[in-house]
C-alpha cells in the first residue's frame, strides 16, 4: 500500500507530505483546490509523462516521492528483481521522480536509477487509478472488450496469448503481400532503374577504399618533380668523392686505427660504425627510389579521371566508395527478390492461408471462453448494481461477430478479425422494468454510468494483487440513496484494499478511515495548496460544509456528526 506521498514544487504545491493508512482514505476540498494535482503527481510515480509545466513557477525542479509497503510474495518483488533493484525484507519500496524546469526527468527506485520504461512496467502493480476517464470509456463500445478481457484474464490467458502470436504473424504476412503485390508496370520500372544503377556502379569496377588511395597517389604525382630533385640532392650530398659517406668512412678508419690504444674510444667507434652502415643503407634506398620515379604526365591525368568518375558516383549513391559498394549490394538483393517475385508471392499466399486457418481455430476457442466470461460478468454486475440501489436493472454483455469479405474464414464465414480476436463486445442495460436491453452508451444517465463503472471496478479489484486503488470523483452525477450505496461499496472495497478517493459527496466522506482536506491558500505573492489530515471535530466541519455549502450552521454540523456516527456503525456491521 501507499504509506506516504511527498510532493515539492509541483504545480501550485510548494511542499506537502501526506501519510496514508489502510482502509478508506478520503480527500475533499473546494473545486480548484488542487485535488487533481495530487493524483497527477502520483501518476508520475506510476510512469506518467513528465512536463516542464509541472514545475512550480520560479523553481528549478519538482520532486515527487512515494513510500510503498508491499506484502510478501507481491508481484512487484519479481519486477524489481528483474530490474536489478533489491527490496528489503520489510517490503518498503521508495519511488522518487525529479523533473527539471527543462522537462527532463530522473527516476530512482530505492535510490537506484531506472528508466521510464522500467517504471511503467512496475507502476500497474503498485496503484490502480479509476477516474472520470473510465466512465467516459464506458461510453465507447469498442473499449468494452478490454473490460471483459480484464475480468476473464485468467480464463482467456493461454488462448489469447496463442491467438495474439498468430495474429501478429498473420498481419506481418498480409502486409508483406500488400507490399509485394505492386502492379507489373511499377515493378518493371523499379527493376529498370535498379539495373541501370547497378550496371553503372559495376562498370566503374570500384575497390574498397579506392578513393582514399587515389587521393594519396594524386598528391604524390603532383609533387613528383620536387620529390625527385630533393632525393637527388640528398644522394649527391652523401655519396661521392669528398661527400658525406667519404668523410664518415675516413673518420671511422682513423678511429679504428687508434682504438686499441684507448679503451674509451671503443663505444665511439661503435657509434660511428653504426652511423656509417645506416647512412650507407639510406644511400642505397635513395638511389633505388630515384630509379623508380619514372613519371609520365598521363599517369596523373588517369588518376584525375578516376577521381572524377568516383565523385560522380558519390553524388548519386553515397559519400564514399564503401557506401557506393554497400548500396550496390542492397539493390542487388532487391533485384534478386524481384526476379523471384512470383515464387515469393506464392509462398507468402500459402503462408497467409496457413496462418488464417490456425488463427480461425484459436479465434473460435477464444470466442467461446469470452462468451462464458461475458455471462458470468453480467451476472456479477447485476448483483453489484442491486447493492447500488439499481435493484430492477438488467445487465447483459453481447459477444458478436462482424462479416467481412476481406476477413478470415471462420466456421464457414468470412469474419472481421483484429488483435482481440473476432468478437465485438458491447454492454447492454435496462435500468427500469419493462424496458428492453439497449446499449449502455445510449441510454444510461451519468449517475447510472458511475454506478456501473464502480460495479465493474469492484469486481476487477478482487481479481488482481494491486494493494492501492484510487477513485477520482467516480461518484459524479449521483445523490441520495445512490450516493449512500456508492459510499458503502467503496467502504467494502477498502476493507480488502487501500482506497484513496476524491469525492464531493458527504455520504462517501462520512465513511472515511482517514479524511484529508485539500485547500488552496493565496497571498499577494503566491498561491499554495495544502493538505491537512482532519481530526473528528474538523471532519464534522468539513462534512457540514459539504452538506450546506459555504455557510456551516448548527443544523448542518449536527447532521454531519450523525452521518459520521452512522458511518461507523455501518462499517462495524460490515
Amino acid at each position: 500500500m501507499l504509506v506516504e506521498l511527498s510532493i515539492r514544487n509541483f504545480a501550485i504545491i510548494k511542499s506537502v507530505t501526506v501519510s496514508f493508512q489502510k482502509g478508506l482514505n478520503i480527500l475533499t476540498g473546494e473545486t480548484g483546490a488542487g485535488k487533481s494535482i495530487i493524483i497527477d503527481s502520483l501518476g508520475l510515480l506510476l510512469g506518467g509523462r513528465a512536463s516542464a509545466d509541472f514545475v512550480r513557477y520560479g523553481e528549478s525542479r519538482a520532486e515527487v516521492e512515494g513510500l510503498f509497503e508491499l506484502p510478501s510474495g507481491h508481484p512487484a518483488f519479481a519486477v524489481c528483481e528483474s530490474m536489478g533493484v533489491q527490496i528489503e525484507q520489510d517490503g518498503m519500496l521508495v519511488v522518487r521522480r525529479d523533473i527539471s524546469s527543462q522537462g527532463k526527468s530522473i527516476i530512482r527506485l530505492n535510490g537506484q536509477l531506472i528508466t521510464l520504461a522500467m517504471l511503467r512496467e512496475l507502476g500497474p502493480w503498485l496503484v490502480t487509478v479509476h477516474g472520470q476517464h473510465d466512465t467516459h470509456m464506458l461510453m465507447q463500445a469498442d473499449k468494452h472488450i478490454n473490460w471483459l478481457d480484464a475480468y476473464g484474464e485468467h480464463a482467456l490467458g493461454s488462448a489469447k496469448t496463442e491467438y495474439s502470436k498468430l495474429y501478429a504473424a498473420y498481419r506481418r504476412t498480409r502486409q508483406d503481400l500488400e507490399r509485394m503485390a505492386r502492379n507489373d508496370r511499377e515493378l518493371a520500372q523499379r527493376m529498370d532503374l535498379l539495373q541501370y544503377q547497378l550496371d553503372e556502379i559495376e562498370a566503374a569496377a570500384l575497390t574498397p577504399g579506392e578513393d582514399d588511395k587515389l587521393l594519396q597517389q594524386r598528391k604524390k604525382w603532383m609533387n613528383i618533380e620536387k620529390v625527385y630533385s630533393s632525393i637527388q640532392d640528398a644522394y649527391r650530398s652523401l655519396y661521392g668523392d669528398q661527400k658525406g659517406m667519404d668523410w664518415l668512412g675516413h673518420a671511422m678508419s682513423e678511429l679504428e686505427r687508434v682504438a686499441a690504444f684507448d679503451e674509451q674510444l671503443a663505444p665511439i667507434v661503435e657509434s660511428v660504425q653504426s652511423a656509417y652502415y645506416q647512412i650507407e643503407d639510406a644511400v642505397h634506398q635513395l638511389r633505388n627510389l630515384s630509379y623508380q620515379m619514372d613519371f609520365e604526365p598521363e599517369q596523373l591525368a588517369e588518376v584525375e579521371r578516376r577521381l572524377d568518375l568516383i565523385q560522380s558516383l558519390k553524388r548519386k549513391y553515397g559519400k564514399s566508395v564503401d557506401d557506393i559498394l554497400e548500396y550496390a549490394a542492397t539493390i542487388q538483393d532487391e533485384l534478386d527478390d524481384m526476379h523471384h517475385y512470383e515464387d515469393r508471392l506464392q509462398q507468402a499466399q500459402e503462408r497467409l492461408s496457413e496462418l488464417a486457418a490456425d488463427m480461425a481455430v484459436e479465434a473460435l476457442e477464444l470466442s467461446g471462453i469470452r462468451q462464458d466470461c461475458a455471462t458470468k460478468l453480467a451476472q456479477e454486475i447485476e448483483q453489484q448494481l442491486r447493492e447500488l440501489h439499481m435493484e430492477r436493472a438488467r445487465f447483459a454483455i453481447t459477444v458478436r461477430q462482424m462479416m467481412d469479405e476481406d476477413g478470415v474464414e471462420i466456421d464457414g464465414f468470412h469474419r472481421y478479425v483484429d488483435a482481440n480476436g473476432m468478437d465485438q463486445v458491447e454492454f447492454l442495460i435496462s435500468p427500469n422494468p419493462g424496458e428492453p436491453l439497449r446499449p449502455l452508451a445510449k441510454i444510461a444517465s451519468g449517475g447510472e454510468l458511475s454506478r456501473v463503472m464502480l460495479a465493474i471496478k469492484t469486481i476487477l479489484a478482487g481479481t488482481d494483487q494491486v494493494e492501492t486503488l484510487i477513485f477520482d470523483e467516480v461518484d459524479t452525477g449521483v445523490s441520495g440513496r445512490a450516493a449512500q450505496a456508492i459510499a458503502e461499496k467503496l467502504a467494502r472495497v477498502a476493507s480488502k484494499r487501500q482506497v484513496l478517493c476524491i469525492t464531493h459527496l458527504p455520504q462517501v466522506a462520512s465513511l472515511a478511515d482517514a479524511h484529508f482536506l485539500i485547500k488552496k491558500e493565496m497571498s499577494e505573492d503566491e498561491t499554495m495548496t495544502r493538505v491537512e489530515r482532519l481530526n473528528d471535530d474538523d471532519r464534522v466541519i468539513e462534512l457540514a460544509r459539504m452538506l450546506g455549502g459555504a455557510e456551516v450552521t448548527t443544523k448542518t454540523k449536527e447532521h454531519a456528526r450523525e452521518m459520521i456516527l452512522l458511518g461507523r456503525g455501518r462499517k462495524a456491521v460490515n
